[in-house]
């Protein structure tokens, strides 16, 4: 079985930067086991999977252990491909996802997703929170992941990893934060627990940083950016119970999988 194939980074209009997804297009549903050990010898933070019926797609992600139910540049990713290399010529992309419907807007090159809320709510810092970081936030909250909240960019920059200390955390990944020196805020992101020890940049995290820093700067509109060694730029938007998580993305390489 041939399966066509795509590699880009998202969240990035330049090669090498950004963050890489797998996009391969199927026909119909591999076994899980199948997806699960295509995603792992892709060995990237996401690889996702599309099936086109007819006036939507459905979408799936697997990071090189875990499925995920929500990923947010692999959905940039795999809206790229529809629009540039499958012509897809409507403005509007509708994923089906274990996270319900997904859109994605174009404005010429430039792709807008529509994501659910993720606010966080404010709770005590877990010691292992702190001893994964090697640092102590200034406030810390929980969504699907942890939010840890610092005073300045530099800080976020300096972090101390200990993974074995993350890991430990009942969460999928953790956000460290803080204002941006030439944009609004900025973020990083670890998810040990799925495979990821850094990602290079996490559309579903601005799902929790997006209403946080927009309750706290007094703004729906915000420009971020993940100061991963990669790197990469997101304009955010909080929508109330959605948010917008735009950015650009590039194809890297095209091809097909030979899985027998």
């Amino acid at each position: 079985m041939s399966i066509p194939y795509y590699q880009v980074d998202a969240f990035s209009g330049r090669l090498f930067s950004g963050n890489p997804a797998g996009v391969c297009l199927l026909t119909n549903w591999l076994p899980d086991d199948v997806l699960q050990s295509i995603s792992t010898e892709n060995n990237l933070a996401e690889t996702a999977f599309v099936i086109q019926r007819g006036s939507h797609f459905d979408l799936r992600w697997f990071t090189p252990s875990i499925e995920v139910d929500l990923c947010g540049h692999a959905t940039l990713a795999s809206a790229h491909v529809i629009f540039r290399h499958l012509g897809y010529g409507d403005p509007l992309v509708r994923f089906q996802t274990r996270s319900g419907e997904l859109t994605v807007s174009r404005s010429d090159n430039f792709l807008t997703l529509d994501f659910p809320t993720r606010p966080a709510t404010p709770c005590e810092t877990p010691d292992d929170l702190i001893a994964g970081l090697g640092a102590t936030p200034q406030a810390t909250a929980l969504a699907r992941d942890y939010l840890a909240i610092f005073e300045t960019e530099q800080q976020v920059r300096d972090l101390n990893l200990n993974m074995t200390a993350l890991i430990r955390l009942d969460c999928l990944g953790i956000i460290a934060t803080a204002p941006g020196d030439d944009c609004d805020f900025v973020s990083r992101f670890f998810a040990p627990r799925a495979g990821v020890t850094e990602d290079p940049v996490t559309g579903s995290a601005h799902c929790t940083l997006t209403p946080y820093w927009s309750k706290r700067l007094g703004r729906t509109k915000l420009q971020a950016r993940q100061i991963s060694p990669r790197g990469g730029e997101l304009v955010c938007e909080d929508r109330g119970e959605r948010v917008g998580i735009g950015g650009r993305a590039v194809t890297y390489s095209t091809g097909f999988l030979h899985v027998h």
